[in-house]
């Protein structure tokens, strides 16, 4: 059994999770990346994603999350996210009003940074959907 660590998820909203863990895995903007105790110490930005949570007990529980940023330290990791659900109670048409204001945003791109972040996010959206 592998060593656990306090892990929570925290949005603006409310605190999702506050629990012993044995494992998270986060959509970091550098890529995906999976938290266990004794980790070196790092803060990262996050992407759109699904967070996967490896409770110490009980069964593995998945948050979609749109951004934000993740503090680890040896003893524990604190994911502040932008906005975050649980994958069960992920609103559909929530997700596909957001897929349209990025496809919106991605017309509307006054230059080519602003139309690259744009399909950036756009991208980023159409994998979340095809993940939940």
């Amino acid at each position: 059994m592998a060593e656990s660590f306090k892990f929570e998820l925290v949005s603006p909203e409310r605190l999702l999770v506050s629990q012993d863990v044995e494992a998270v895995i986060i959509p970091g903007t550098e890529g995906e990346m999976t938290v266990m105790a004794n980790h070196a110490p790092l803060m990262t930005t996050i992407k759109p994603g699904v967070v996967t949570v490896k409770p110490a007990s009980g069964a593995e529980e998945r948050y979609v999350v749109f951004g934000g940023f993740a503090d680890v330290t040896p003893e524990a990791c604190t994911l502040l996210a932008e906005s975050a659900v649980a994958v069960k109670d992920i609103d559909r048409d929530d997700l596909a009003r957001r897929i349209q204001d990025a496809r919106e945003d991605v017309a509307d791109a006054k230059n080519d940074e602003a139309r690259t972040k744009a399909e950036q996010f756009l991208s980023q959206l159409a994998t979340l959907e095809d993940a939940v």
